[in-house]
Order: C-alpha cells, then sequence, then structure tokens
C-alpha cells in the first residue's frame, strides 16, 4: 500500500509499506477523509514533542472497515468509521478516571504509531465507531476536532448566557465558536487577524470578529476566553481579558519552552481561574453522537482536499489562511 512517511527532519515521502492485517481485538480501516492539523505541521519538522519517526501521520480520520481481527464485535466489514486517535494502557490511575489524554503510555495514532495518511491504517476496535446515520467521511474526520471542543467546554464552567472571546480561527476556534452558540452562550467574539477566517467566524455563530481585541466590544472582559491559536503574544493578551471571576481555557499548542508573562495579583485580585484543554479526554464519543446535528452547520469548514500523493501540498495550504480545513483522501487516484 501507499503511505506517507515522515521521519521528524522535513522529510515527507509518499512510500510503498505492507499493508497491515488485523489481530485480536484489531480492525483495518481504508481512510476516506484525514484531517491535517497543527499537530501534523509540527511532527513534519519534529517540534511535536512526543512524535516518534519514522511515523504515518494522519490523526483525524474516517473511512470504512476492511477487515476486523478475533474477537471484534460490534463492527463488521464496511461500515463507516470514525476513530479515537488516543490509544491508552486502560489500566493507569488517569485511565481509571476516565481521563484518557493523560494515560501514563499513551500511543496517539499517527504520532507514536502509524496514522491514516495511508491506503489502510490498522486500529484498535476499542476506539473505532460507527457514524451515525447520514454522517459521511468528510462530516466524520470532524469527529476528532469537535471531541476537543467538547473537552475543553467539559474544563471550562457553563457557556449559558456568558460573553465568550475566542483567540484564533482555525478550526478549532471555528469549531467553538459553533458549539458555544449552540450551548446559549451571550456574546461570541473571535480575534483572528486573517479575513477569510474572520468571514467563517461570522458565519459560525460570532457576533464579532476582529484582528485584535481592540475592535471588538470588551469592555469588562469575558467571562470565558478560549486561547485556541497558541502563539505567545495571544496568550499574553487574552490573560488581560479575563473578566472578574473569568476562565481562561488554554487549547492553543506552544513549544514547551514557551513562557508568557502572568501577573500573580490579577488572578488574586480578580479571582480569575487559568486552565488548560489537552487533546479530548474522554469526549470521542459524545462527540460521534452530536456530529449528526452539527454536519450541516460545520462540514463547509473543509475548503480543501488533496490526494495522498499531493501531502506536501497539502501540509502548505493547511499553513496558509486562506484554508479553514484541509482533509486528505487516499482514495483519491493520481
Amino acid at each position: 500500500m501507499k503511505a506517507i512517511v515522515l521521519d521528524g527532519k522535513g522529510g515527507v515521502a509518499l512510500t510503498n509499506l505492507t499493508e497491515p492485517s488485523p489481530s485480536a481485538g484489531e480492525v483495518v480501516i481504508a481512510p476516506a477523509a484525514v484531517g491535517v492539523c497543527g499537530t501534523d505541521l509540527h511532527l513534519v519538522d519534529g517540534s511535536y514533542a512526543t512524535g516518534r519517526y519514522p511515523v504515518v501521520p494522519g490523526h483525524e480520520f474516517a473511512g470504512t472497515v476492511t477487515a476486523i481481527g478475533p474477537g471484534v464485535t460490534g463492527i463488521t466489514e464496511g461500515d463507516l468509521v470514525a476513530v479515537d486517535p488516543n490509544v491508552p494502557c486502560w489500566e493507569c490511575r488517569w485511565c481509571r478516571l476516565q481521563a484518557f489524554n493523560l494515560c501514563l503510555r499513551l500511543q496517539p495514532i499517527g504520532v507514536t504509531r502509524n496514522g491514516a495518511c495511508a491506503q489502510r491504517v490498522l486500529v484498535p476496535a476499542r476506539v473505532t465507531y460507527r457514524l451515525p446515520a447520514g454522517v459521511d467521511a468528510t462530516a466524520g474526520a470532524l469527529v476528532e476536532p469537535l471531541a476537543c471542543v467538547l473537552h475543553a467546554l467539559d474544563r471550562a464552567p457553563s457557556l449559558k448566557d456568558q460573553d465568550v472571546l475566542i483567540y484564533g480561527a482555525g478550526s478549532i476556534g471555528l469549531l467553538m465558536s459553533a458549539v458555544a452558540r449552540q450551548r446559549g452562550a451571550g456574546r461570541i467574539q473571535i480575534v483572528e487577524p486573517h479575513a477569510t477566517r474572520r468571514a467563517a467566524a461570522l458565519r459560525l455563530g460570532a457576533d464579532r470578529a476582529a484582528p485584535d481585541a481592540a475592535g471588538l466590544d470588551l469592555p469588562d472582559g469575558a467571562g470565558i476566553v478560549v486561547e485556541a491559536s497558541g502563539h505567545p503574544s495571544a496568550i499574553t493578551d487574552a490573560l488581560d481579558r479575563i473578566a472578574v471571576r473569568g476562565t481562561l481555557v488554554q487549547m492553543g499548542v506552544t513549544a514547551p519552552e514557551t513562557t508568557v508573562p502572568l501577573r500573580p495579583f490579577d488572578v488574586f485580585e480578580k479571582e480569575i481561574t487559568v486552565l488548560g484543554s489537552n487533546s479530548l479526554g474522554d469526549c470521542y464519543p459524545a462527540a460521534v453522537e452530536q456530529i449528526a446535528d452539527l454536519t450541516l452547520t460545520i462540514r463547509p469548514l473543509v475548503t480543501h482536499t488533496f490526494p495522498l500523493s499531493s501531502y506536501a501540498e497539502a501540509l502548505a495550504s493547511a499553513a496558509s489562511p486562506e484554508a479553514l480545513k484541509v482533509h486528505v483522501d487516499p482514495t483519491i487516484s493520481d
């Protein structure tokens, strides 16, 4: 089979690999839609802290089951499925608390084990979910980023009637805007420097969008501030925009050595909360259930689709502000 292989040093190779066959408890999937995100951009150059090489990327994906191993129940060949990329040990203390994203022996698909930028991918049946009726592979590949948003909202206070400020209108920020509107948030405002993404934010439920916070209506800050860009300057500004007794949810990924200024007196005086949201926790099943209700809203986020052989172009497109969500479709012939 054909697959993309990364070496962690900038190398992106279309390679012939042996097609996998399932052992007990495993399934093989033919991916039909694979999302490209910031994680993949960092994996290419080796700057993603937990990456292991060589590796086939691709952790946001959906496709058709082509083979099942012994002992697999509830899934059959031909099923259209999506996959939680976080493969935990299911035994450590964090797994026992259902915090699978914090598993001490986590093996993320497409990061430390081969992912879906290939004609076939081998995954545990336990992290494989049949998609609801009416949800195609393109929408199914959005389940993973949606699950990340749901996990962040599990960590945060209720959005009901809260003013929400989001930094970054990439796929996570845009999904957050759509879900915040669905959950009855008050005003939703977004800081995003690029016009194409600002326009998308307004379509997905934001009330206002501007290149910087000075262009928004924030006299008292916002009760819920979501940082989804990972840019240090945005994080610094976000800390200044938290309302009294407000909450900052840090979703954007930075380099491990990045630091930003924090004034402890502000935390004390305003009684603010700063919390992190890492990956998707245990929210993948909930995202599978909710994707049907959100499909018409969020499917237009996918603006570019490339064949497997054009993975380098897909990466370049994903890094461009003109793209909202980039997909790779391994079923497309050259």
